[in-house]
């Protein structure tokens, strides 16, 4: 549970507009924090009820933009219970003095253990062999192992590392890109760290994504990207939708560039442009529906993580 902080918090409201695990209630009422549960908030309703509150907690679900956070005139902090920040306007959020705090280790191994299963999905062809079960025809596919095959992972953070370490457990051959020189920790695993990007994909035969939305990394794969990737390759993400052009994509596998694809987001969930309607009915794509947080493990690791830091963040407002 998490330790202290009562005294100074008591009697603060908070909101929460996305689900949550019943223990983050729990921490948050034991410390006299008034806790108000609405998931499934409209954006309208939000936007008329948000000045009443002192936090905001949200998952991926809520958008806080500048006029959310201009209109919650007593906020002093918003939660992110997940990973990514990117529906949260953070630089808003700094002007008008509003703490943002998040969750970043708490999901790393269902993420991890998401991206190894949808990788071996992917490789065996899987989602087409239970198809053809489904309808009672008893015909093999076709598939190949993981084993000595060589892994790019994108974006070498705490799930990207994990990834790694299992990955390399199987018998993969593993390279790994990032903004940030993270080599140490390359060295360390056995993988083989590269600044250029370019470089990693061009040699791989999976991909996997492991980095947040930003500016700088929408659409990270699209035309040019999947022209350089070697014919047949796996496509894995799990990171943000919008990371990947869809149409780019679609292209790459009706041109046979990737071989199969597993995707976790789409850049409109539930899917909104043609582009990812007809990735979601291709058959060489498996799409799960952004679970990559959703075990049980994760959610209880995501409220007591989510709850020490709000709490901490209300505290430091307070100045105590």
């Amino acid at each position: 549970m998490v330790e202290g902080g009562r005294a100074c918090v008591k009697g603060l409201r908070v909101l929460v507009t996305d689900p949550l695990d019943d223990l983050f209630l729990e921490i948050l009422r034991s410390k006299g924090l008034e806790v108000d549960y609405r998931p499934g908030l409209s954006r309208g309703e939000l936007l008329a009820v948000i000045d009443r509150y002192d936090a905001l907690v949200v998952r991926s679900r809520t958008r806080v933009d500048r006029e959310v956070l201009a209109k919650g005139r007593s906020l002093k902090v918003v939660a992110r219970a997940g990973v990514g920040l990117d529906n949260i306007d953070v630089d808003a959020a700094r002007e008008l003095g509003i703490r943002v705090v998040n969750a970043p280790a708490a999901a790393t191994q269902s993420v991890a253990e998401l991206t190894i299963a949808l990788l071996i999905a992917a490789s065996r062809r899987l989602a087409e062999s239970w198809e053809l079960a489904r309808r009672r025809v008893w015909k093999k596919v076709m598939g190949f192992e993981l084993y000595g095959k060589t892994l790019a992972v994108i974006g070498f953070g705490r799930i990207g590392r994990r990834v790694a370490e299992i990955a390399r457990a199987i018998g993969m051959k593993v390279l790994a890109y990032d903004v940030v020189d993270l080599t140490g920790y390359a060295e360390k695993m056995g993988v083989k760290f590269s600044s250029n990007m370019y470089d990693v994909i061009s040699k791989a035969d999976a991909i996997t994504l492991h980095v947040p939305l930003t500016p700088s990394t929408y659409h990270l794969l699209s035309w040019e990207e999947f022209k350089l990737m070697k014919q047949g390759v796996i496509l894995v993400n799990t990171s943000r939708g919008a990371v990947v052009d869809s149409e780019a994509l679609l292209w790459a596998l009706d041109a046979g560039v990737v071989g199969a694809a597993a995707l976790d987001v789409l850049e409109h969930e539930p899917p909104k442009t043609e582009a990812e309607k007809k990735l979601l009915y291709h058959p060489r794509v498996i799409v799960t529906t952004h679970i990559g947080a959703s075990t049980v493990e994760a959610q209880r690791r995501v409220a007591l993580e989510t709850a020490r830091k709000l709490i901490e963040a209300l505290a430091a407002s307070n100045n105590c």
